[in-house]
């Protein structure tokens, strides 16, 4: 991947890896702006965007996400922590629109922007972008449960019980809209695991791999 080119670095994690912090950090590093799942729902509430819709402005203009943040007056400093903690919509309610519906919000940013998306099917929908980085960022079980009790306070039962629900919601949406699995390394340039390292270690060792 070349950095002073556009680029798109998608981070695919594991819940309680912290690769959302990951993500965010390694994108404040480098200046660009960060997506992930709940933004892209923010958006397509807030600006009614649809298939259709997007259809209808890649009509009028080529790079529709360029005019459309004019429009709007959309800056990277849009994407703001208020947005960390959204209530989002469950994989497993997603719906083939919805899922192209991001898809073409997604392809639309990295046209007209360098940037870092996470999670979303990132490693599969710019799988054949000339300057893309695909990253997964896993850890242990025993490395996930402490991390989501030390976030949100819960005990080391209903922490478990929450991750295997989202691992097994997040790979049926993968399996399901990408005929592979999250888990096929082959899907991934660089493979972090966070059991003994920081995340400024891990935000490190992506900077030098890109490098």
């Amino acid at each position: 991947m070349n950095k002073n080119e556009k680029f798109v670095i998608t981070i695919n994690r594991e819940l309680g890896s912290g690769g959302r912090s990951i993500g965010e950090k390694l994108a404040q590093r480098l200046n660009v702006p960060f997506y992930d799942k709940a933004l892209i729902q923010k958006l397509k509430e807030q600006y009614q965007l649809t298939t259709e819709e997007i259809e209808r402005l890649k009509g009028q203009q080529h790079n529709w996400w360029a005019d459309f943040k004019r429009s709007f007056g959309l800056m990277p400093s849009y994407v703001s922590p208020q947005y960390i903690n959204s209530v989002d919509m469950p994989d497993f309610l997603i719906t083939d629109d919805i899922f192209q519906t991001e898809c073409e919000i997604l392809e639309g940013i990295a046209e007209d922007e360098s940037c870092v998306i996470a999670g979303r099917s990132g490693f599969y929908i710019f799988r054949d972008h000339p300057n893309h980085l695909s990253v997964l960022i896993q850890a242990s079980m025993k490395y996930r449960i402490d991390h989501l009790i030390g976030k949100r306070g819960i005990t080391p039962d209903e922490a478990r019980q929450i991750i295997q629900q989202v691992d097994k919601g997040r790979e049926n949406y993968i399996r399901k809209y990408t005929k592979t699995s999250r888990y096929d390394t082959r899907n991934y340039d660089l493979v972090i695991n966070m059991d003994d390292i920081h995340q400024a270690d891990a935000i490190d060792i992506i900077m030098k791999f890109i490098r």
